[in-house]
């Protein structure tokens, strides 16, 4: 087994999400050449004319380690970070302050061998592409643009060369679904440390597509779990916490105690949630429980992000799974799953309702709580 680094062991510390987040994702910039269908961003060829500046960038890092020890992981996106001018400077100023730094880059031209070196040089320890189809005409129809299938897979060899940890994102919609076994096939030679499954959340472009039913979902989710067991790679999920409920019913159903389950892997994720040890910051500097809950609590012009984190009363509702509503306030599993607060959000227009994706109905619901 690869020894890990000090860095890889502060990242994964133990913490409390209501003060330290384990994720801050920025999104440096709207502007991308690409018009995926899902993006959330619905980013644009230029600019935002009120994106932050260089300067209002680097006070943004400058925040970050006064979260303290273990410190946050940051997670550059947009749009495409590489459309920001300043981004090296901006790497080399969080290299200086000790922040551990990934990046997810758009599948452009502008994505070459020589900037994935430099982006290694500038202390990058993690490369997050997409993929969503498993041939060029399946994933170009999601992404809008012909040849983003080929650039994608290129720099996945770039990475493997380059000895770059890589992260592929995978979106899960009723378009895509049928597609993700094969998708699968096509990773498993290509040397990618994580394959996370990006369940749809209706914002943005997103809206035009169309999401999994509960039960398909459910169905996906039982495929994930017995596909992970012997996947060369991490196989996770995103903005469907209820996947966690899933693996620990059938690890349980396979005889497994709480110690087995812990190794495997199935209680990954266990407490994280939109809010609760996830952070956004937008590329007008509005902080948000997560880029798929567009909720602000401030803005680093005028705000600090870290009392922001602790203090707002959004983040402090979301802090506490107490404060949910419907089957996720009385779940058995509201700790450690608590539902999408996005998918809530954007079903009902409430981050605290229930999550309408998990068909799961409470066994054993919470003393003194009912449902609504």
């Amino acid at each position: 087994m690869q020894e890990k680094s000090r860095g890889d062991f502060r990242r994964h510390a133990a913490r409390d999400y209501s003060q330290t987040p384990l994720n801050i994702y920025w999104e440096m910039t709207q502007a991308c050449a690409l018009a995926c269908r899902h993006c959330r961003a619905e980013a644009m060829p230029e600019p935002h004319p009120l994106e932050l500046t260089t300067e209002e960038g680097r006070a943004l890092l400058r925040q970050i380690p006064q979260f303290g020890d273990p410190m946050p992981h940051l997670v550059l996106t947009g749009g495409d970070p590489l459309a920001r001018k300043d981004l090296w400077e901006l790497l080399e100023e969080a290299r200086c302050l000790g922040i551990g730094v990934s990046i997810t880059p758009a599948a452009t031209p502008a994505l070459t061998r020589d900037v994935l070196r430099r982006l290694k040089e500038h202390g990058i320890e993690g490369l997050g592409l997409s993929l969503d189809g498993s041939t060029a005409e399946r994933h170009d129809a999601i992404r809008g643009v012909a040849g983003t299938f080929d650039r994608t897979l290129q720099a996945l060899r770039w990475a493997q060369e380059l000895d770059l940890p890589v992260q592929v994102n995978t979106l899960v919609a009723a378009e895509t679904a049928g597609d993700v076994p094969a998708i699968y096939e096509l990773l498993k030679p290509l040397g990618v440390g994580r394959w996370s499954l990006f369940f749809l959340i209706s914002v943005g472009r997103g809206k035009v597509l169309q999401p999994l039913t509960p039960e398909q979902g459910e169905r996906l989710m039982r495929w994930i779990y017995q596909t992970a067991l012997q996947a060369p790679f991490v196989v996770a999920t995103t903005e469907a916490p209820s996947y966690r409920r899933v693996a620990l019913e059938m690890k349980r159903a396979s005889g497994a105690d709480a110690e087995e389950m812990k190794r495997s892997g199935a209680t990954r994720g266990f407490g994280i949630r939109d809010g609760h040890g996830i952070v956004f910051v937008s590329n007008t500097g509005e902080i948000c429980p997560a880029g798929f809950l567009p909720l602000s609590a401030g803005n680093i012009r005028t705000d600090h992000l870290v009392r922001v984190y602790r203090d707002s009363p959004l983040f402090r509702q979301l802090h506490d799974p107490r404060n949910f509503e419907g089957r996720c306030g009385v779940c058995e599993y509201h700790i450690l799953c608590g539902g999408s607060r996005a998918r809530a959000y954007a079903a009902t227009g409430n981050p605290l309702a229930s999550d309408p994706f998990c068909p799961y109905e409470p066994q054993a619901p919470i003393s003194g709580l009912k449902p609504a």
